[in-house]
């Protein structure tokens, strides 16, 4: 309950931030919450600095009511507290956190009671160190699955997800590292909107048990076995085909889910991926794992426009790969979509290991990061973290420059590690390009064109501040600080050196950029580096808590918060 109290303090929830008063008790300082017609609520806290995205944390004995001193442990009862200080409009907003809070809650015990059967099959299958031995897009996966196992840097309940059973999870989550047979659905062609060449490997109708004269009407589009159900035929009763579409009663194609769950690679070709819809929601009750029809068209786009980039500038054509995700098809609803993804060739002598399982558990028990390190920077964490730095606000501050922000997130970045003549080679691998920002201006200024047409008109935008807004709270939060904070509290250096790190290397990526004022360098340094404050995403406030129209929330993945600036420099720090 600690991360639930600290993500709803630094998001102001309830006030917590906004409406209370410092009170001292024996014990150190407590935030007192009253209102009018409730009585007051104590929370207990401790102050750090620097703290990551929040300068005041939640300590036990988590809450207390102060009329009755009775102290609430349990998510219900400090949530329904909380909720009876908050607008009666979001009261069941609180609600449905706190069944989120369960969800995660079980969730973890399942990991903690399964982490040595799900090791030792890890182990037999891919081997006892990951640096040497787990390589290419097969044992990718295997990173996925430590990755899953994490807790989110942010999202206090990021392990549960939205009405799956334990069942469920054993069969299809990441964390258990199941394979599982895909389910396929045909759907009249006329129907089906396709983008590309679809792989060979999807079958014809009639190889998945329905009629031969159904090969020459319809196509067979994928679905994740959790998808079939009463939402899937609302889908088609939504579309009109009910009558028309035909569940395959074989299922074809064995798959293995990526830290994405949604999203499955095949057993047979790794290297291809697809993203399926789920009737689930993680990371907030309103982001919802299906597919939008206009989210594949901006991916191209996306995808687009970052080719272009690269072809304006060289340096990046052999350390920053993207992902092909221009193969899509759908039937007009979000439950009825698949994309395609394909990983670039000759990775099968490459540790291809995502952000986020950095922080993970190696089966030895020391950090994949220092697994990762011991082999390809002598056992030098920080050597391999300043390569890391160095490449990835390099990239993302040039597109900064050209006007272009990206949700490239921990779980979206790969790390790509291998040694083709003897030397550490480090590059970075990009997916999920469909959700940018854009600054109209600054990219017709660079590119002599507004660049590609997108199917969401919320990515172009006619200022600076949502492009350095996401660039901060996606690169700078969870690429780059929450690995300072999370390797010195693993004991790996001391904070205050990792942080300078992170600034040191942001600076010169930031300087290349120009140092004038309005040049985009120096706008990173007024933004990021010298701002008395940084954006944080209010994940909680937007996901769960209230609806879009009570936050005001256009994108729920981008709704904004302050935190403290941990990137200042300590004399200046407030």
């Amino acid at each position: 309950m600690l991360q639930v109290l600290n993500s709803l303090l630094r998001e102001d929830v309830a006030g917590l931030r906004s409406r209370t008063t410092t009170v001292s008790g024996p014990d150190g300082s407590w935030l007192r919450l009253a209102t009018t017609d409730q009585g007051a609520l104590l929370l207990p806290v401790q102050h750090s600095a620097p703290g990551y995205q929040s300068r005041t944390e939640a300590r036990l004995p988590l809450l207390r009511r102060e009329d009755d001193g009775r102290e609430l442990t349990r998510a219900d009862d400090i949530l329904a507290a909380l909720a009876a200080h908050a607008d009666p409009r979001d009261r069941a907003g609180f609600t449905a956190f706190a069944t989120e809070v369960r969800q995660a809650e079980r969730a973890k015990r399942l990991h903690t009671a399964s982490r040595q059967e799900v090791t030792a099959a890890l182990v037999a299958r891919y081997g006892p160190r990951p640096a040497t031995q787990w390589r290419g897009p097969t044992a990718a996966l295997a990173f996925d699955t430590l990755a899953a196992r994490l807790d989110h840097p942010v999202y206090p309940t990021g392990r549960g997800r939205a009405h799956l059973t334990e069942t469920d999870l054993r069969r299809y989550a990441p964390e258990f590292h199941p394979r599982f047979p895909l389910r396929w659905l045909a759907l009249p062609r006329e129907a089906v909107t396709t983008h590309g060449t679809l792989p060979e490997v999807f079958p014809a109708p009639s190889a998945v048990g329905l009629p031969e004269a159904s090969d020459r009407t319809h196509i067979c589009l994928p679905l994740h076995p959790l998808t079939v159900g009463e939402q899937l035929r609302g889908a088609l009763r939504a579309m009109g085909v009910e009558g028309q579409a035909a569940l395959a009663p074989l299922a074809r194609l064995e798959a293995v889910p990526t830290l994405s769950m949604r999203t499955v690679a095949l057993t047979a070709t790794p290297d291809i991926h697809l993203k399926l819809p789920l009737a689930t929601a993680t990371l907030g009750r309103l982001n919802r794992r299906t597919i939008k029809p206009g989210t594949l068209i901006d991916g191209v786009a996306g995808q687009r426009l970052l080719e272009s980039v690269i072809e304006r500038e060289p340096r990046f054509s052999h350390t920053i790969l993207h992902t092909d995700e221009t193969q899509f098809a759908h039937a007009g609803h979000e439950l009825l979509a698949v994309l395609v993804r394909r990983l670039p060739a000759r990775l099968d002598d490459t540790a291809v290991v995502p952000l986020a399982a950095f922080l993970a558990p190696a089966p030895d028990g020391g950090l994949v990061i220092g697994d990762l390190a011991d082999h390809f920077y002598q056992g030098d964490t920080l050597a391999l973290l300043d390569a890391l730095l160095t490449l990835l606000f390099d990239w993302q501050t040039t597109l900064i420059g050209y006007g272009i922000a990206l949700e490239s997130h921990q779980q979206n970045v790969s790390l790509l590690l291998d040694a083709p003549h003897g030397r550490t080679r480090l590059r970075l691998l990009f997916k999920d390009n469909d959700g940018p920002r854009i600054h109209t201006a600054r990219l017709r200024a660079a590119l002599g064109q507004d660049g590609p047409d997108f199917d969401d008109p919320r990515i172009h935008t006619d200022s600076d501040t949502p492009i350095l807004d996401l660039f901060t709270t996606i690169t700078v939060h969870l690429c780059a600080g929450a690995y300072a904070f999370g390797l010195a509290r693993h004991g790996h250096a001391p904070l205050d050196r990792l942080l300078t790190l992170v600034r040191d290397r942001l600076g010169e990526a930031a300087d290349r950029l120009g140092t004038r004022p309005g040049q985009p360098g120096a706008l990173l340094r007024t933004h990021v580096l010298d701002a008395a404050q940084l954006p944080i995403k209010a994940m909680v406030t937007a996901g769960t808590l209230l609806a879009k129209e009570r936050s005001g929330a256009t994108d729920i993945n981008k709704h904004y918060g302050t935190g403290p600036n941990y990137l200042a420099p300590r004399s200046v720090r407030p």
